[in-house]
């Protein structure tokens, strides 16, 4: 798992932070341990009051434990994980609190130390405690078997793994199979008697009647595809030309395809919206499934606990009756019965602990299968809609090139009239003025000036 730590004070604000249960689905204060506080803002209140006897601000250690993310991993593991913590960092016995946090069908707990040694009054020094943490995660994932991350390996690219999705073909060079296409113009060619009705019958069907570089005419698609009108409606050159005339009069292809490219933009927005509000609305019946389902998993978790409780202290008092008071207990101590019953009671107490933290653990896990599996659903959701947005940008992209390729008639002009006639250079004219002379303001040569 990996282990993320730092020294800090503001231990209201940590507490509110471990306690913020609007973030977090599921918050739950696992331990309390060595403050005279049972809770976890007065714990760090008294850790801060213990400071104050020393010069030491950053008086906490704070360290959250992140597991993998399809990975169960029960209470003892993140227990052993913090023992070892201790040892490695010279915290043991030292208080601390253990609050375990799940959002997003994940589950990861914070473990707060005090680092003031109230028997000494010194701070604990805490010396390349990241070193310290980095060893303990690497092993724990060798430990259990679990896919390391790339910058937690020795030896490799400490930079995090870039995880791309699989690159989408970007633009499809026929959105209709050719049969289709060839049957939709000669339909075309069918109704129609006149260039005109012909030119219209075209649009209408989102293509645009052109001059081709080679060709005669040719009919231009939404995707920039170039189609001989001759050749997909079975005619001659010649007989083309007899309905449709020269085809001069006509816009290039590059014209067409700009033409194209503009007219693509309102079609673009249109389908940004589209997929935006389907975002939107996915988003929200899948958020209200969330809710659902968190509520539903703190009522089971509610239950779960009260139903414990109330057989701990029924189990309690079981154990506490086979202790005997009066002349019946001072008979069990001296008889060395009493003695047996303790053991007996405490080993009933282990082993009920143990099964009620059996059967949270594995609510815990069922409820976390479920919120991973509704987290899926979301991540789907999110990600097949980025999908379509980046197609639709990435076709947005591809127009825009078609549509700034072509020059216009007055970038042509302007590049004919420099190449005939080049303005001087700013070097030329500076060397000009401080020679005297002016730098002449046409081609017409001067009759050189007579001395006198």
């Amino acid at each position: 798992m990996i282990l993320k730590a730092s020294e800090r004070g503001g231990g209201k604000q940590l507490a509110l932070h471990l306690l913020n249960d609007h973030d977090n689905e599921h918050v739950e204060v696992h331990e309390v341990r060595g403050f005279v506080s049972d809770d976890v803002v007065g714990a760090f209140k008294e850790a801060y009051a213990i400071s104050k006897g020393t010069k030491c601000k950053n008086f906490l250690f704070s360290v959250s434990l992140s597991p993998p993310e399809h990975e169960d991993v029960p209470v003892s593991v993140f227990e052993n994980t913090l023992e070892r913590i201790e040892a490695r960092t010279g915290l043991t016995d030292q208080p601390r609190v253990v609050v375990f946090h799940e959002k997003n069908g994940r589950r990861h707990a914070h473990c707060v130390w005090s680092r003031i040694d109230a028997d000494t009054m010194t701070a604990r020094n805490l010396s390349h405690y990241k070193n310290k943490l980095h060893d303990i995660s690497r092993d724990l994932y060798h430990e259990h078997n679990w896919k390391m991350p790339q910058g937690l390996a020795r030896g490799k690219n400490n930079a995090p793994r870039n995880f791309n999705l699989a690159e989408w073909q970007q633009c499809k060079r026929m959105g209709k199979n050719a049969r289709d296409v060839k049957a939709m113009m000669q339909d075309c060619w069918a109704i129609t008697d006149s260039a005109v009705s012909f030119k219209h019958a075209l649009a209408e069907r989102g293509l645009i009647l052109a001059k081709g570089d080679r060709r005669g005419h040719v009919a231009v698609t939404h995707e920039s595809e170039v189609l001989s009108i001759a050749r997909y409606v079975g005619k001659k050159a010649k007989e083309v030309r007899a309905r449709l005339g020269e085809p001069q009069e006509l816009p290039s292809v590059k014209q067409a395809k700009v033409q194209v490219a503009r007219d693509m933009r309102a079609s673009f927005k249109r389908h940004t919206d589209e997929a935006k509000m389907e975002r939107t609305i996915r988003e929200r019946a899948t958020e209200k499934q969330r809710v659902a389902m968190v509520s539903k998993h703190r009522n089971e978790r509610q239950r779960l606990k009260g139903g414990q409780q109330t057989r701990w202290q029924e189990e309690t008092l079981q154990r506490s009756a086979r202790l005997n008071s009066g002349i019946r207990g001072l008979w069990q101590r001296v008889s060395g019965q009493r003695r047996k019953i303790e053991h007996r009671n405490e080993q009933e107490s282990y082993d009920c602990l143990k099964r009620d933290r059996t059967q949270s653990d594995m609510l815990i896990r069922q409820q976390l299968q479920d919120r991973r599996a509704l987290q899926r659903q979301i991540k789907n959701v999110k990600e097949k809609n980025l999908d379509t947005l980046r197609e639709i940008r990435n076709d947005q992209q591809r127009y825009r090139k078609v549509e700034r390729s072509p020059e216009t008639e007055l970038q042509k002009n302007f590049a004919e009239a420099k190449a005939t006639s080049p303005l001087p250079s700013p070097q030329d004219r500076l060397k000009r003025l401080k020679s005297g002379r002016r730098t002449p303001s046409n081609t017409i040569d001067k009759a050189p000036e007579i001395e006198r």
